[in-house]
């Protein structure tokens, strides 16, 4: 897999794409990445990149121009690559995005900066993502949130095949919960304990406790997950009493 950004300020994301479980990805050759300089699609001496709007307003925006040429520059090299852009108007970045993009063969993370891009440059978009309901300087950091989220599902990249299944948000058949409550040694500390069951070495005990916690958590923190999650009959009875117990008698039931 190849994964490459377009920005203006390409040096972000080097310590991120080769520190920890990316790096060690990287390293071993399960992904490739590049990161362009939007600037080098400049051609002046100040190798601009940004201009003022028409009609007015606060900020600068990132032209059209140097953006078409390097997307064109970029795609013509190799497989044409998933373009994504980041904007308030994208869709909500989530796991079933990610687990959609860990797919691709090649992925371009196109990254705006100041008050947005000219509008035109969106018609170069495959798709459009927003990683959440604030404001950022620019693009780059989601784009680092992207990256990671898509890297570590590439098989191999975790090390443990199974670690990307059991987490919060997967939405593999059993999924779609909080992920369970983990503990390790000490057993006890200041009193509180570890729950029994998990130092029982019953491995069937261990997964239904480990089931009903992921259950109980969802429904304490995220209840609005509780309706895509896969789940019995027995256990949406005891979902609802869970959100009635720690949201009110009034709060949405899960869905039959």
């Amino acid at each position: 897999m190849l994964i490459e950004t377009l920005s203006v300020f390409p040096e972000m994301f080097d310590t991120v794409m080769s520190t920890s479980i990316l790096g060690r990805a990287s390293r071993a050759g399960l992904f490739e990445f590049r990161a362009h300089d939007l600037r080098d699609w400049t051609h002046d001496r100040h190798r601009t990149v940004d201009d003022e709007p028409y009609g007015g307003g606060q900020g600068m925006l990132m032209k059209v121009e140097p953006i078409f040429e390097a997307v064109e520059a970029i795609s013509a090299s190799g497989p044409r690559p998933r373009t994504v852009f980041f904007t308030p108007c994208g869709d909500r970045f989530d796991q079933a995005c990610a687990e959609r993009l860990a797919g691709c063969e090649r992925l371009l993370l196109v990254c705006g900066r100041y008050e947005g891009m000219d509008e035109r440059a969106y018609d170069l978009a495959d798709e459009r993502l927003s990683i959440g309901d604030y404001v950022l300087t620019g693009g780059e950091l989601p784009a680092m949130v992207v990256a990671d989220a898509v890297v570590r599902l590439i098989p191999g990249a975790l090390g443990d095949e199974m670690s990307p299944v059991d987490e919060s948000f997967s939405t593999r058949p059993s999924g779609g919960l909080l992920e369970y409550a983990q503990y390790t040694r000490p057993a006890s500390f200041r009193g509180r304990e570890v729950p029994p069951v998990l130092l029982s070495g019953d491995h069937a005990r261990v997964d239904a406790w480990r089931r009903a916690d992921a259950i109980e958590r969802t429904c304490r923190w995220r209840p609005d997950l509780i309706d895509g999650a896969g789940l019995t009959p027995e256990e949406r009875d005891r979902a609802r009493e869970l959100v009635a117990r720690y949201h009110g008698p009034d709060a949405r039931p899960a869905r039959e």
